[in-house]
């Protein structure tokens, strides 16, 4: 059984996946870690606002960007852009080279801290960055 975690640890693996996305630099590496952590958040997202279906109404496996425009439409155009990465993110986590530019990565974390931004706010959980030492 998969461990259950709440919205709130959801988003906080999220926002770690982001720094370490922003720490690495291969950039197939950097695009799949920047993508996973826009996963986590839309995880966040359904975990808040999912209700189970009941067993007989269950259908096949679906992607999290599925149900993220099921279960909270406002997020359709997010989940349309993660989405369309899915492919890429998977050739990178397969080590194809230079299946990512550095520019694509750049955008893809860009965009995986909006999207993180955007769901802490949807769902009323601000984020506090850590205090330098």
């Amino acid at each position: 059984m998969l461990p259950q975690r709440t919205p709130a640890q959801l988003l906080v693996t999220a926002r770690e996946g982001l720094a370490e996305a922003a720490r690495t630099r291969p950039d197939g590496i950097r695009y799949a870690t920047a993508h996973l952590a826009a996963l986590r958040a839309a995880a966040a997202v359904l975990a808040a606002r999912a209700r189970p279906a009941p067993a007989s109404r269950r259908s096949k496996v679906t992607s999290v960007w599925s149900l993220l425009v099921m279960v909270a439409p406002d997020f359709g155009e997010w989940a349309n852009y993660f989405a369309l990465g899915a492919s890429k993110r998977a050739a990178a986590e397969a080590g194809i080279p230079r299946v990512v530019t550095p520019r694509e990565a750049d955008d893809l974390l860009r965009a995986a801290e909006q999207f993180v931004a955007v769901v802490e706010s949807s769902l009323g959980l601000s984020y506090q960055p850590p205090l330098a030492a």
